[in-house]
């Protein structure tokens, strides 16, 4: 009954939300010909129809009735348009609350009520104003959303970085680490696009290559069909890979507890079908002309609600012979938390996780993000006490099946004596 509650709630402010926008966009369109108000109004009404029905069908049809990119793709088509609307719905109460002061200053100063405006007069009166801006605004957001989706998915950037270790062994200076992170197989309705991605990592001829989780966004079957484009992902000296948050099967009604742990087995024997060397809490030695690095792997571990199923104390140990240790950890929010304070001997961690919220901008210097009010570090290097953190932006998606700003990377570390 609270579920059917919540639905009936959320449908009338979805309606009313419609309403109210459709009431500025009349006030912006009034000057139009009748004709084009119609054209305009019909097209209005058609698409928002349209999103209330896939809202229903979203409601009513259980949850693993689409393909994972099929669902991505309706909730995007309903959740962008109602955001679209919200932005023009708070660009409209401007006016409201204007209309509103107006209103109760007029019963004290009576000179303050609203005088008509002159029809000789050529400025636009205010609420015609704000109307039109709140209908430019959010048009202009939903076509922003709607171009990330077509450019910005598969807008695959390979990102050069540098990382100066003191103690780095000799036959490592120079070494090339590729890094993929938050591959959301689930999400992806472009597999040319996605084999494009893999290629221009290959052309960058690793000498090692890390993934640092999120395969898939639930289940083990969404990376079925991509099998065959990532196990080209390959490194003389391996590929190496951790379990992220979405790995576990966490966030899906399973019909049993026993369905969940296969789900997970099945990801594991993924992983192999790769090629990739899966680390789960371990440690191993990657060695290059009689001299060697460590490699930390762990499950996932986040601070905050997260899950915890890392054991990095586990992971660590017999590592005290590695001049430099490596960590792959899948939410940068553990470098804080556990690496730093108490694994000084740990030179590099690599993560991914953020995404950089797929929304943001990067132009020179100039870096921004919401998800920078969640996570301190969410994108690219971060350096304190000689200890380093790579937060790869990721090369999928999720729920949002696109990216604006914030594009999907593919890193290339470098590692140098410093």
């Amino acid at each position: 009954m609270g579920r059917t509650y919540v639905f009936l709630i959320l449908t009338v402010i979805l309606v009313a939300i419609d309403w109210y926008v459709w009431q500025g966009l009349r006030v912006a369109i009034r000057h139009f010909s009748p004709v084009t108000q119609r054209w305009i109004g019909g097209g209005y009404w058609i698409f928002t129809a349209a999103t209330l029905i896939a809202y229903l069908v979203m409601q009513f049809l259980p949850p693993d009735y689409f393909k994972s990119s099929t669902r991505t793709f309706v909730i995007a088509f309903i959740a962008v348009p109602y955001l679209s609307k919200l932005l023009a719905v708070l660009i409209l109460l401007v006016d409201e609350v204007r209309r509103l002061l107006q209103w109760m200053m007029s019963f004290f100063f009576p000179s303050a009520a609203p005088v008509p405006q002159d029809p000789g007069e050529p400025a636009i009166p205010r609420s015609e104003f704000l109307a039109k801006t709140a209908m430019v605004a959010g048009a202009g957001l939903m076509g922003t959303f709607a171009y990330g989706i077509i450019s910005g998915a598969h807008d695959y950037r390979i990102r050069r970085i540098r990382v100066p270790l003191a103690n780095l062994p000799r036959a490592f200076h120079g070494i090339r680490i590729a890094q993929l992170s938050d591959i959301h197989s689930g999400s992806f309705f472009n597999k040319t696009a996605v084999k494009g991605g893999v290629e221009m990592l290959m052309k960058e001829k690793p000498d090692l290559a890390f993934f640092t989780g999120d395969l898939v966004n639930d289940r083990s079957t969404e990376v079925q069909d991509y099998i065959s484009i990532f196990d080209k992902v390959k490194a003389p000296l391996g590929v190496h890979s951790v379990l992220g948050n979405h790995d576990y099967g966490d966030y899906v009604q399973w019909e049993s507890r026993d369905a969940k742990i296969r789900n997970l087995q099945n990801l594991q024997k993924a992983h192999q079908l790769l090629g990739w060397n899966l680390m789960l809490d371990e440690s191993r030695s990657i060695r290059v002309d009689g001299e060697e690095i460590g490699l930390i792997g762990i499950q996932n571990w986040g601070a905050g609600n997260f899950a915890k199923y890392g054991n990095l104390a586990k992971a660590h140990q017999r590592t005290d012979q590695y001049p430099v240790k490596i960590l792959l950890s899948h939410d940068p929010s553990h470098w804080e938390a556990q690496v730093l304070p108490d694994y000084k001997d740990i030179d590099l961690a690599l993560a991914g996780h953020t995404h950089g919220m797929q929304f943001g901008v990067e132009i020179g210097k100039l870096k921004w993000s919401p998800v920078q009010y969640r996570y301190k570090q969410w994108a690219g290097l971060y350096e304190e006490n000689n200890q380093y953190l790579y937060v790869n932006r990721g090369f999928g998606y999720l729920g949002y099946p696109g990216r604006v700003g914030i594009l999907p990377e593919i890193t290339i570390l470098e590692l140098v004596k410093a």
